[in-house]
């Protein structure tokens, strides 16, 4: 365990938000949480900050960081037909991803690309072209806090939802997730649903396979996301809305070319087109913008301060509402 006061985020936190928080401490192992709880350590407020790619600090934070950095997958369970792996949380999410490449493990391939830490996945319950995390997750392991004790989750007690779970909800900023169960297809198989997917298979000319599969939606999302290396964003910063499909019906008046797909009882809209139409895409005010490629993701262009972002995500939801009368979501965790 190192512990760390008046740390700096900028370097764990990919909208490079020069924010700094009053104690951080880095766990090696899950027992540290424990020695931590029974030393008295974990005293409100605290947060569980894995990657820092689905996070906006708007200001300093006056509580603790947990950071998980042990890692490491272990084969759990093998049959002809699939494997199960415990993968620790601060795992890096494309380490697994590459890992799964090396094995020809099939079932995550579609989420390549997506920046953070194998903890964080079941709590967003990631998702990309196609196909969610849950879809792969057998359980989920932590401690509740700020007891530390122990739970274990079987998938279908996650609550999984359209990015959501019990994690992010009942039990958002009451959990620390340790290991992530999941089980993984040995025999090919695909899901590739997803138009831009298949239109980049179609370009490049490849049949399908895994490191195929791979190549091309590393492909779309270089095309439409910016390099976090470069560009300060969380991804997608706006969650993609569900609305009662005669609400719906009646936006298709105003917008004839609406995407829209259907989602149980309601009808899933692309947040992204709304912000274009609404005349958003590409804005830039100072260093805070919308990206010109993607109008679902705010960016930092540099130095942009964290009330600038903050102003700028509210206006975007301000006018769409008053536009189209919808209210956009954040997608990202907002401190």
């Amino acid at each position: 365990m190192k512990v760390f006061e008046n740390h700096s985020l900028l370097g764990y936190n990919t909208f490079k938000m020069e924010v700094v928080c009053r104690q951080f401490i880095d766990l090696e192992s899950p027992d540290e949480l424990k020695d931590l709880a029974a030393q008295g350590g974990l005293t409100p407020p605290y947060y569980v900050l894995g990657g820092g790619s689905n996070v906006l600090f708007t200001r300093d934070y006056e509580g603790c960081i947990l950071h998980p950095v042990f890692q490491g997958v272990e084969i759990v369970e093998e049959d002809a037909q699939s494997v199960t792996l415990r993968v620790a949380a601060g795992t890096e999410w494309e380490d697994l991803i590459n890992y799964c490449l090396e094995h020809h493990l099939y079932g995550l391939e579609n989420l390549t690309g997506i920046p953070g830490l194998v903890g964080s996945a079941p709590v967003q319950n990631i998702g990309a072209y196609g196909v969610e995390v849950k879809d792969c997750i057998l359980a989920v392991e932590g401690y509740h806090l700020p007891t530390a004790t122990p739970f274990r989750y079987e998938a279908a007690d996650c609550r999984f939802g359209y990015r959501t779970s019990l994690f992010k909800t009942e039990l958002k900023g009451r959990c620390f997730i340790t290991y992530v169960w999941f089980k993984l297809g040995k025999e090919p198989h695909f899901t590739l649903t997803y138009k831009a997917l298949t239109d980049e298979m179609a370009r490049q000319q490849l049949e399908p396979s895994l490191e195929n599969v791979v190549r091309c939606v590393r492909s779309v999302r270089d095309s439409k996301l910016p390099d976090i290396t470069e560009i300060g964003c969380a991804g997608s910063f706006f969650q993609n809305p569900v609305v009662p499909a005669v609400q719906a019906a009646s936006l298709k008046s105003q917008i004839p070319d609406l995407v829209s797909y259907p989602a149980g009882e309601g009808v899933k809209l692309a947040a992204g087109q709304l912000i274009d139409k609404a005349g958003w895409k590409g804005y830039r005010e100072g260093d805070a913008g919308i990206y010109p490629k993607q109008a679902l993701v705010v960016v930092n262009y540099g130095h942009a301060r964290p009330e600038e972002i903050k102003q700028l995500y509210e206006k975007v939801i301000s006018d769409v509402n008053n536009k189209f009368h919808i209210t956009l979501q954040p997608e990202v965790n907002i401190l």
